[in-house]
C-alpha cells in the first residue's frame, strides 16, 4: 500500500485532490456542483485546485458556497492568465506583475477570503498550450518579486509554480516555493529531473493532464496495451492505473484529478487503494515517454 498522505505548503494532505476545471461543465447545474465538491469532502479531499479563469469565475464560486471552514480543505489557485469571455480562447495570458496582483485580487473576492493559502504563478515556459509574446514575455525576477510582496502583506501564503523549466524552478528556489505544476504523465515524463529536484527540495510535484492526451495528437496512458493489461489484471480501470502509477512512482506526487460526475469522483479517489506490485511497475515504466511539449497558439 502506498502512502496516503504528503506535504504540501506544511500542511500534510491527501494526495489525492481535486481539479476544480470540471466544475464549468455543470455551468447550468449549480447545486450538483456544489454537492460534488462536498461529495469530494466526504471522501477525505482536502486540496483543491483552481483558478479565476475556470468557467470565468464558476469554480472559484462553487468553490466558496461549498466548502466551509470546519472542512479545512486547502485550497491552491494560479495566476498567470485571465478569463477572456470573448476570445478565441476563454482565456487571455496576464504575466506582467500589475496583472498577476490583479488577479491575485480577483481570486481573493471570488473566493470570498483575505487570504490565498497557496497561488500558483503559470509561467507557460514548457508543456502544451499557450507561450507568452509580446509585452506577456516577463523576467521570472520580476513576476517573484510581486508574488513575494503579496506574500509579505498576507495575501498569499505561499508560492508555487507551474508550466516551468528546470532552470526557471532552480531560479526561484530562494523565493521559497511549495509545489510546482507541469504537464506530466506515465507516457509523456520530459521533466523527471525536475520531479527529482522537487524530491529533493521538499516540493510537492501536481501534475496536471496526468493521463495525457491534453490536445489532439498527444500521447494518451489510455492508449497503451500494457495500461490495459495492468488494469485488467487487477480489475481497475486504465485511467485508475495511469493515477495509480503517479502515486507509486514519487512520494512527493499529488494528484488533482478533475470530473463533473460522482461515480468519476469516487473512482479517482479510489486510486488511492491500489497497489502496484514489482512486475507491474516494471511493465509500466517500459512504456516509451513521448513528449507533450506543444505548443498551442
Amino acid at each position: 500500500m502506498i502512502t496516503t498522505t504528503a506535504s504540501l505548503a506544511s500542511r500534510t494532505v491527501f494526495r489525492i485532490g481535486y481539479g476544480a476545471l470540471q466544475l464549468e461543465r455543470l455551468h447550468d447545474r449549480r447545486a450538483e456542483a456544489v454537492a460534488l465538491l462536498r461529495r469530494a469532502v466526504e471522501l477525505g479531499v482536502d486540496h483543491v485546485d483552481t483558478a479565476e479563469f475556470y468557467g470565468f469565475g464558476l469554480a472559484n464560486e462553487v468553490i466558496r458556497e461549498a466548502l466551509r471552514p470546519e472542512d479545512d480543505v486547502l485550497v491552491v489557485t494560479k495566476v498567470g492568465a485571465d478569463p477572456d469571455p470573448g476570445g478565441r480562447m476563454p482565456l487571455r495570458l496576464a504575466q506582467r506583475p500589475e496583472q498577476l496582483r490583479a488577479s491575485v485580487e480577483d481570486n481573493l473576492r471570488s473566493l470570498g477570503v483575505d487570504r490565498l493559502a497557496v497561488v500558483n504563478l503559470r509561467r507557460l515556459d514548457t508543456g502544451p498550450g499557450l507561450r507568452p509574446e509580446g509585452d506577456q514575455v516577463v523576467d521570472l525576477d520580476d513576476q517573484l518579486a510581486v508574488m513575494t510582496a503579496l506574500r509579505d502583506e498576507g495575501k498569499i501564503g505561499a508560492i508555487g509554480l507551474s508550466s516551468v523549466t528546470l532552470d526557471v524552478l532552480r531560479r526561484a528556489l530562494p523565493a521559497g516555493i511549495v509545489c510546482v505544476q507541469n504537464a506530466y504523465s506515465l507516457v509523456a515524463r520530459d521533466d523527471e529531473d525536475i520531479l527529482k529536484l522537487c524530491a529533493a527540495e521538499g516540493i510537492a510535484w501536481v501534475p496536471f493532464f496526468p493521463l495525457g492526451g491534453a490536445f489532439p495528437g498527444l500521447p494518451k496512458a489510455t492508449d497503451e496495451p500494457a495500461v490495459h493489461a495492468v488494469a485488467e489484471s487487477l480489475g481497475v480501470t486504465p485511467s485508475q492505473v495511469g493515477l495509480a502509477w503517479l502515486l507509486h512512482h514519487a512520494t512527493n506526487v499529488l494528484l488533482i484529478p478533475g470530473t463533473a460526475d460522482p461515480a468519476h469522483l469516487e473512482a479517482n479517489i479510489a486510486v488511492g487503494e491500489i497497489t502496484l506490485d514489482a512486475a507491474h511497475l516494471a511493465t509500466l515504466d517500459g512504456i516509451e515517454s513521448r513528449s507533450n511539449d506543444v505548443p498551442i497558439g
